[in-house]
């Protein structure tokens, strides 16, 4: 993928929204860096009357408004047309959810055509005929796809090659390896009377990784315990987690012996 942009291309009713979004921080060095290329469409342009109407009442009645199928249609034909390897995934609740394993394989693709939904949703006609893929960033409903589109340009990018400034960044982050990330420190040494571990500043790179691996299974195990149950675990990762269950067994099995000289002391 060395020297290939990702193209994402989104279609929205607001493509000011994401103005701010390319000309800061990470997002604006790949696109300078020519890592990504970014756009939006806007959906509006796809109308063919004088108000530029994208919604209407959904047949059958019903509360709110659902997004007409001629205009979404002809922006995403058109997104087609500029990134025709690109997937095209409609941002929808009801979508699959979306994780860090969905972005190691977008930022290996071509790219996305992201299609912002609003309202009540869109016209089902173009969801079966005219989607790859449809994607939620969580179980929630927000008021359109764009923050969710930015979420996911956002976590995609940092994993293209050349993106971050070292490419240990993205393949020691959170999720990346089944586990948290592992515990970090920074200057000052001391601060409000919390030292910085000894450790991580012996100079002793092998003990260093042992205790990052291991604050990263402590994390993992008492946030979020899901994690480990899916996580094919490493033989060091299944010692670690061994020894930890034999320093609890002696734990218990001291605590059972002061709790009977406790009771024969009491008698």
């Amino acid at each position: 993928m060395k020297g290939k942009a990702v193209k994402f291309i989104v279609l929205t009713i607001f493509p000011e929204m994401f103005d701010p979004f390319w000309e800061h921080g990470m997002i604006k060095r790949a696109i300078e860096r020519k890592k990504i290329f970014a756009s939006t469409i806007n959906i509006r342009d796809f109308t063919k009357d004088k108000h530029r109407v994208t919604d209407d009442r959904p047949y059958g009645g019903g509360s709110g408004m659902v997004m007409k199928a001629e205009p979404l249609a002809g922006a995403i034909r058109a997104a087609q047309k500029k990134a025709p390897l690109a997937k095209t995934v409609l941002l929808t609740p009801q979508g699959r959810c979306f994780s860090q394993n969905i972005a190691h394989e977008m930022a290996s693709s071509d790219g996305a055509i992201l299609v912002c939904g609003r309202y009540e949703g869109v016209d089902e006609r173009i969801s079966h005929h005219l989607i790859d893929d449809e994607m939620s960033i969580g179980d929630y409903v927000l008021t359109g796809g764009e923050l969710g589109a930015m979420i996911i340009i956002d976590a995609v990018t940092r994993l293209v090659p050349g993106t971050l400034g070292s490419e240990d960044s993205a393949e020691n982050d959170s999720f990346s390896t089944g586990l948290l990330e592992h515990a970090h420190y920074t200057r000052p040494r001391s601060f409000e009377g919390n030292d910085v571990p000894d450790v991580l500043i012996s100079g002793n790179h092998k003990e260093i990784e042992k205790w990052r691996l291991e604050t990263s299974l402590i994390r993992t195990f008492l946030k979020r315990r899901d994690l480990l149950e899916k996580k094919s675990l490493s033989p060091q990762e299944i010692d670690i987690l061994k020894k930890w269950c034999l320093d609890i067994e002696k734990i218990i099995h001291d605590q059972s012996l002061r709790g009977s000289d406790t009771s024969s002391g009491t008698q």
